[in-house]
């Protein structure tokens, strides 16, 4: 079991919800904990501290991209001159891999330190990326994780946050067995398979997952704190906060 947290924002962490998925790790204790972006609200020491204590506590391997929230926005010094600098030194590379026993992972910087929220990928990220999946083992699931969605519904507002080389990458990576891309941002729940949305005729799916904010009380009109689950057959489950019940639970979910 693969789990997909996002938008953690530490600095407006709900602690019903932290000891809700600390509760969720030791009951189901999944291979890996994979957390799509937005670590911290404002990039300050102390949430990135307060993270990197959560993410450990929970005794399992996680794997983490940064997200626009990651990088200083007030701090112009810093944000021009040293935008990554906190990030890596409680996570080190923005960009890792990680091989589980049903997983394997590639995460992909989509931040520019020039842009607010929209996400970015180069050409030469494109190409990284491609070399990767030929490498990759051919009995795990390929997975990519980044902050900004490749794919949105085009009555979002947020379509212009998605990278504008996004379409050609996902043509490209489809072509050597990608299973699925995780992102965050929108703090909305969704799957959809991008062959069918993007209309690229590949032999296999390749979705999208779009992934709640975990803890935060920044919710998306009024969205219950959420995660995803990934299992080991390749099925997607959603959880959602219970605030009666103060635990996670889940829902049935296949693509869009």
């Amino acid at each position: 079991m693969l789990l997909h947290l996002s938008d953690l924002h530490f600095g407006t962490e709900r602690i019903e919800c932290i000891r809700a998925i600390e509760k969720f790790c030791t009951l189901h204790q999944p291979e890996v904990v994979v957390v799509s972006g937005d670590l911290t609200q404002r990039a300050k020491f102390k949430e990135f501290f307060a993270c990197k204590q959560f993410l450990e506590s929970l005794k399992i391997p996680y794997f983490v991209v940064p997200g626009n929230h990651d990088i200083p926005l007030y701090h112009l010094w810093n944000r021009a001159f040293r935008p990554f600098g906190l990030y890596q030194l409680f996570f080190g590379s923005l960009e890792s891999t990680l091989s589980t026993e049903h997983f394997y992972l590639i995460g992909i910087n989509s931040i520019r330190r020039r842009y607010h929220t929209r996400g970015s990928i180069s050409v030469e990220q494109i190409q990284h990326v491609n070399q990767q999946l030929e490498n990759a083992p051919l009995d795990k699931f390929k997975i990519i994780v980044s902050h900004q969605p490749f794919y949105t519904t085009n009555d979002d507002h947020h379509l212009k946050d998605c990278p504008a080389l996004g379409q050609f990458a996902i043509k490209e990576w489809g072509q050597h067995q990608l299973f699925a891309l995780l992102h965050g941002h929108l703090h909305l729940v969704a799957v959809y398979d991008l062959n069918k949305e993007f209309k690229l005729n590949l032999n296999d799916p390749v979705y999208e997952v779009h992934a709640g904010t975990a803890i935060s009380s920044r919710l998306h009109k009024n969205m219950p704190n959420s995660f995803n689950v990934i299992h080991r057959d390749g099925t997607f489950q959603h959880y959602f906060f219970d605030e009666q019940l103060q635990e996670f639970v889940a829902r049935e979910s296949s693509p869009n």
